[in-house]
């Protein structure tokens, strides 16, 4: 009976984390819906460390109530009625259970406010990355962002945190939600040499959202939020849904958003002299993004252009790229050719679509 009930106990403890490890959507609290108390508030400002339900937090940390002013400017908040904006040195944490050496990605919606150049921190130790939030690319000022990594342990720390110090400490960028989602390993299907040609695996998407899902760029292709494809730039791409886009295929795809400067990589094995034929389909996501595009396609020394004209109502068609290898590791890499906006704002970034990227071996290497 004592082994029973400490087995009992040993299991409500461990329970949270179990839960946390196959986490798939908001974090607890992920969208600061639960409030401070009124005693841990000075103003705005939250004082002490654990005041935030389910976060820690350090530095000057405000926590925002939508429709508040701050001198001339209105801040505003895309969901629910709060958010938290993280001052000079500023960060928020989370601690949660995962599975050690498991892929996951962070989802988060932000908007900068006073500086020019923030940018948000996101890590979970050791590893880090930078979204550059200067950057703005919807109308409304939010951008939703997914950053990756590789669970080091099977207790893990979620840190979002601005690094920057400005004259006023409570510029800073303003967070409003966070969710998680466990990744599935990139693999190469039958009559693909490409892992996930379709994006159908991706980073947690807000259902509610219509701005999509920001993939910044990134050193290492093992931690992409899009498996299999890593952004080699200095912008980002959007990674969209067929419930608020068009999808030439499946339930997901990528937009082309920032000209030369958001290049979308994978490289693949091959056979030193082998053909090869790289399919893909281009179109538009049905948002008002009109007018001449242009993707560039690139395989090892090969390359094409594919224009396609957009109506900004949806549409899409099929391109291909015929090369023969000269190395066992080849480089698929796409862009656009130029910088779109949509025709609703002219301010609105946006670009073709990009989906269902395939790469075939069709002639084996003559024989000497």
């Amino acid at each position: 009976m004592a082994t029973l009930k400490a087995l009992v106990v040993l299991l409500c403890v461990l329970a949270p984390y179990f839960a946390s490890a196959s986490i798939d959507g908001l974090l607890p609290n992920g969208d600061f819906e639960e409030r401070p108390k009124s005693s841990l508030m000075r103003g705005t400002e939250v004082m002490g460390h654990d005041s935030i339900p389910h976060w820690e937090t350090g530095g000057f940390v405000e926590y925002i109530t939508s429709g508040q002013r701050q001198g001339d400017m209105l801040l505003l908040v895309p969901e629910g009625g709060h958010a938290v904006r993280l001052g000079n040195n500023a960060y928020i944490k989370h601690k949660m259970g995962a599975v050690k050496g498991q892929s996951y990605s962070i989802t988060l919606t932000a908007s900068r406010t006073c500086a020019q150049a923030e940018q948000l921190y996101v890590s979970v130790p050791p590893g880090h990355g930078i979204l550059p939030i200067q950057t703005v690319y919807s109308s409304n000022g939010w951008d939703s962002y997914a950053w990756a990594f590789v669970a080091p342990s099977d207790e893990i720390e979620v840190i979002i945190h601005n690094p920057d110090s400005e004259d006023d400490k409570a510029c800073g960028p303003i967070i409003d939600r966070v969710a998680m989602k466990q990744l599935a390993p990139p693999r190469a299907r039958r009559g693909n040499l490409l892992k996930n040609g379709g994006f159908e695996e991706g980073p947690y998407y807000f259902s509610n959202s219509s701005e999509g899902v920001l993939i910044p760029p990134m050193a290492d292709d093992d931690h992409s939020a899009v498996p299999g494809w890593a952004v080699k730039s200095l912008k980002s791409i959007r990674y969209i849904d067929s419930d608020h886009y068009t999808v030439p295929e499946g339930r997901r795809a990528v937009e082309l958003l920032a000209g030369k400067e958001g290049v979308l990589v994978q490289q693949a094995k091959t056979v030193p002299g082998s053909l090869y034929v790289l399919s893909f389909m281009v179109g538009d996501a049905n948002n008002e993004c009109k007018g001449s595009m242009v993707v560039e396609a690139y395989a090892g020394s090969a390359s094409t252009k594919v224009p396609y004209e957009s109506s900004g109502r949806g549409g899409s068609k099929r391109a291909m790229l015929k090369f023969v290898a000269k190395s066992r590791l080849t480089n698929v890499v796409f862009f656009s050719s130029f910088y779109s906006t949509r025709s609703s704002d002219m301010s609105t970034l946006c670009g073709p679509v990009l989906d269902e990227v395939k790469l075939i071996r069709v002639r084996r290497k003559p024989r000497a």
